[in-house]
């Protein structure tokens, strides 16, 4: 069983991070088409992805078509329980899917702040009151969800963390030794050059 994933360049898209991290982390067989940000590129492959208008989304086998990265996760710990996308315990489940959630929808001030992009190291990063707000939330959540909140929300917080890392940024508690490393079997093969925060591109 093979799936079809659209996505745009995961260096620049959290989106299509979350949603290929879904597959490569746990060891899913899928077929990854890639578009290019801010061009003709994505309409033209998520014209082949009706009704689709972002991005992550998959194609099932049997041409259905999933989009959004929770919708994605959901969808594939159904087909695949043996993956364990989703904690096998009730409890360390609901959280996960609670973290999940708010990760995948919240935290406007910090992706606006902080540009995606994991070919650079930002630098003069001062981040305004609703970014530091932002960040004590993700301190509060991911202290409730246990020493390993990545193991509880697939896909969700390596994105985020490493948004945070090209920024110099992490809430008291998250130490930048604590971030993830590159996803298994994926090498930017751009090096990472600091530069300064203002005018970066990328989301």
């Amino acid at each position: 069983m093979t799936y079809d994933l659209a996505i745009g360049d995961r260096a620049y898209s959290s989106w299509s991070l979350r949603g290929w991290l879904l597959f490569d982390a746990f060891d899913i067989a899928v077929k990854t088409h890639m578009a290019r940000l801010y061009t003709d590129d994505l309409p033209q492959l998520l014209a082949q992805y009706h009704p689709a208008k972002t991005v992550p989304t998959m194609r099932l086998p049997d041409g259905t078509v999933v989009s959004e990265s929770l919708a994605i996760a959901e969808e594939l710990a159904t087909r695949h329980p043996e993956a364990g996308l989703w904690p096998a315990d009730p409890k360390a489940r609901a959280i996960a899917r609670t973290l999940a959630a708010e990760m995948h929808a919240g935290f406007t001030a910090l992706r606006s702040h902080c540009p995606m992009n994991l070919r650079a190291s930002y630098t003069e990063c001062q981040p305004p009151e609703a970014v530091l707000a932002d960040l004590a939330r993700l301190e509060t959540i991911w202290a409730w969800a246990g020493p390993k909140p990545a193991g509880r929300a697939p896909g969700c917080v390596a994105p985020i963390r490493r948004r945070m890392c090209s920024s110099r940024l992490s809430p008291p508690a998250l130490q930048p030794t604590t971030f993830p490393s590159a996803p298994r079997r994926w090498s930017m093969s751009a090096p990472i050059l600091p530069i300064p925060l203002s005018g970066a591109g990328g989301r």
